[in-house]
C-alpha cells in the first residue's frame, strides 16, 4: 500500500504578516496532484489542519475545498486534529464525511478503533491518534501521572490490544501529533511542555509498521518506521534552511517501509543575512537572497538610520529586522530579549526569584513554579476547546 503522509498545514496562518492562503491552496492542488499521479492509495495528515481553534472563513472554505478534491479521486483519507485544531469543530460532521472516504479521528477515546483499509496483500489498521493535551484526556486513559508520554503510552495500549485481535499479517499505521525524542524544532511550533517535559520517546510506537507523526515543522526520519513529513510551507525565519516535503511510504506485504520525500512547492525562498547596514547593501554574494523572503539582524553598535527603508531598496521582501549589535554578554546595554535568549517560561522565573532573593529556587519553590506553569498552559488548553 503506497502512502502520502503530511501534516501541520495550518489553513488561515500568515508568515510575518505576509498572507500564506494562496500558497496553502497551491500545496493543496499540489497534493491532489501527487496522489492522482503517484498512484497514493491512502492519504494520512497527522494534525494541525487549521492554524488556530476558530480558523477564519477562507481557510474552512480552503479546507472544505481540499475535502472535496481529496474525495472526488476516490483515495482514502485519514486525518486527526493537532494541538492547534479544535477538535470537537474538525470534527463535525465526521460521520458524513466519512462516507465520502475522508476519515476523521478527533476523539480521544477512538484512538483502538481503526480504520481498515486493504490491498491485494490484506488489510492495513490505520489508528488516529488525535493531539493528546495531558490535562484533557488523563481521566479518559486512566494515569495517575498527567504527562505525554503516560498519556500516549496508554493511548497505544488500546491499539496494540486491538491489533492482537486481528488477523495475522495485519499492517498498521498510526497517526499521532506530538513532540518524539530526537526531534528537531523550530521556532513556529506552540510549546506543549507539561511539568517540564514535552518529548516522548520514539520507543512507545513499538509494535506498529510506521508512525506518521505530526507537529514538527521539519521533516525528520526518527526511525525508519517513525516519521515527520513537517510542514508544507515555512511558518518562520528557523525553517530558513527545511526542504518542505511530504513523504511517499510504501508499505510492503511483510510490513517493510521504504519511503520517498516528494517536495512541496514553496513560493519564496527563505533568507536570514547578518552583518552591518552598509555590509549587507554592497555585498555581492548575497545577491541570490535579492528576491527572498529576508530576516536581517544587523550587528552594527549603532542603530543606522532608515535601516528597513534601505534594506528593502535592495532586498524588497525584507520581512524581519533585527538589531544585534557587537557587545560582551556583560556590557549592561545588552538587550533584555538577548539576555533571554534560549530560556523558557520556567526559567527566567527562576532567574527572576534569584535576581530579587540573591538565592535561586529550591526544588520545592521549583515544583511550585513548574506546577503554575503547567496549569495556567492546561487552563489556556481547556479555554481554546471550549471556544
Amino acid at each position: 500500500m503506497r502512502l502520502l503522509h503530511t501534516s501541520d498545514w495550518h489553513l488561515g496562518r500568515s508568515f510575518h504578516r505576509v498572507g500564506m492562503l494562496d500558497a496553502q491552496a497551491g500545496f493543496i492542488g499540489h497534493l491532489v496532484t501527487t496522489v492522482r499521479e503517484r498512484d497514493v492509495d491512502a492519504v494520512v495528515v497527522s494534525g494541525d489542519v487549521y492554524d488556530r481553534a476558530v480558523p477564519p472563513l477562507a481557510a474552512v472554505e480552503l479546507f472544505d475545498e481540499a475535502l472535496h478534491r481529496l474525495a472526488a479521486l476516490g483515495v482514502p483519507t485519514v486525518m486527526i486534529s493537532g494541538n492547534h485544531d479544535s477538535a470537537r469543530r474538525l470534527g463535525v460532521g465526521a460521520g458524513l464525511i466519512e462516507r465520502a472516504g475522508i476519515h476523521l479521528r478527533t476523539e480521544p477515546s477512538a484512538c483502538g478503533t481503526p480504520v481498515v483499509l486493504s490491498d491485494a496483500h490484506g488489510n492495513v489498521a490505520f489508528y488516529g491518534l488525535p493531539y493528546l493535551e495531558p490535562a484533557l484526556v488523563r481521566d479518559e486513559f486512566a494515569v495517575e501521572k498527567a504527562g505525554h508520554e503516560e498519556v500516549l503510552a496508554a493511548a497505544m495500549e488500546r491499539v496494540r490490544a486491538d491489533l492482537a485481535g486481528r488477523a495475522p499479517g495485519t499492517r498498521s499505521v498510526v497517526l499521532a501529533h506530538a513532540f518524539v525524542t530526537g526531534g528537531e524544532p523550530s521556532d513556529s511550533e506552540r510549546d506543549i511542555t507539561v511539568g517540564g517535559v514535552a518529548a516522548v520517546p520514539a520507543g512507545v510506537f513499538d509494535g506498529v509498521d510506521y508512525a506518521a507523526l505530526g507537529h514538527l515543522h521539519g521533516c525528520q526520519t526518527i526511525t525508519d518506521r517513525v516519521r515527520y513529513s513537517g510542514s508544507p510551507l515555512p511558518y518562520s525565519f528557523s525553517e530558513a534552511a527545511h526542504r518542505k516535503t511530504m513523504w511517499l511510504v510504501d508499505l510492503a506485504a511483510d510490513g517493510a517501509v521504504t519511503a520517498e520525500r516528494v517536495d512541496c512547492p514553496v513560493p519564496r525562498a527563505l533568507a536570514r543575512i547578518r552583518g552591518t547596514l552598509e555590509d549587507l547593501l554592497a555585498d555581492p554574494a548575497l545577491a541570490r537572497h535579492e528576491e527572498a523572503w529576508v530576516e536581517a539582524t544587523l550587528t552594527d553598535p549603532v542603530r543606522p538610520a532608515d535601516p528597513m527603508a534601505r534594506l528593502t531598496e535592495r532586498f524588497p521582501h525584507t520581512l524581519s529586522l533585527v538589531f544585534d549589535p557587537a557587545r560582551t554578554t556583560d556590557d549592561p546595554d545588552v538587550s533584555y530579549a538577548r539576555r533571554l535568549a534560549g530560556r523558557d517560561d520556567r526559567q527566567i522565573a527562576e532567574d527572576f526569584v534569584t535576581h530579587v532573593r540573591g538565592t535561586g529556587p529550591d526544588a520545592r519553590e521549583r515544583a511550585v513554579l513548574r506546577d503554575a506553569f503547567d496549569a495556567v498552559r492546561a487552563d489556556d488548553a481547556v479555554r481554546e476547546v471550549a471556544r
